[in-house]
């Protein structure tokens, strides 16, 4: 059985692969991230993206575009070079609700959650509808993270994977 250390040094790949292909996918086919959860009104890239490029497990370089207006021209370039995303901030919105979070690849924590704002606590009654309320939030973007990770390993594990890193590929190129 091996270490976890050495599993989560030896895997952490995955998360990387997971976050360029949902760059790509937001960019080039959103309509297939609709897909993949009825309820969501839109999944966008947000005002943070963390791009590194490593050799033999040693980061070479790390690029962080951050902004709410920042060109992801020198993100691409770096996809060029074989850098990966290792962070991704997004935004998603289901009807009137917009949620923001930061998502990282190597160990798919989710961090600076901001959901939409619950109800206010008048009474002490109150409390509890809105620790449940404030639940279900967060369990929105589990969910969506869940399902989007879901789909990311089905379409890896499969025949046509060879054809995605050929478009993500030719994305990278244009």
């Amino acid at each position: 059985m091996l270490d976890i250390s050495v599993s989560y040094n030896r895997y952490k790949f995955i998360g990387h692969e997971f976050l360029t292909w949902l760059w790509f996918t937001i960019e080039n086919q959103p309509e297939r991230v609709k897909a993949i959860d009825k309820n969501l009104g839109s999944l966008t890239l947000g005002n943070r993206i963390v791009i590194e490029n490593r050799r033999n497990d040693e980061v070479l370089e790390a690029i962080t575009i951050k902004g709410d207006d920042a060109g992801l021209e020198e993100g691409i370039l770096s996809l060029k070079k074989g850098a990966v995303v290792t962070e991704i901030n997004l935004i998603q919105t289901i009807g009137d609700k917009i949620w923001s979070y930061t998502l990282k690849g190597e160990s798919f924590n989710i961090s600076s959650l901001k959901t939409p704002v619950v109800g206010q606590v008048e009474t002490g009654d109150d409390i509890e509808g809105a620790v449940i309320e404030k639940v279900y939030l967060y369990d929105q973007v589990i969910e969506l993270v869940q399902k989007l990770f879901k789909t990311f390993i089905k379409k890896r594990v499969s025949d046509s994977w060879p054809q995605t890193v050929h478009h993500i590929k030719k994305w990278i190129s244009s």
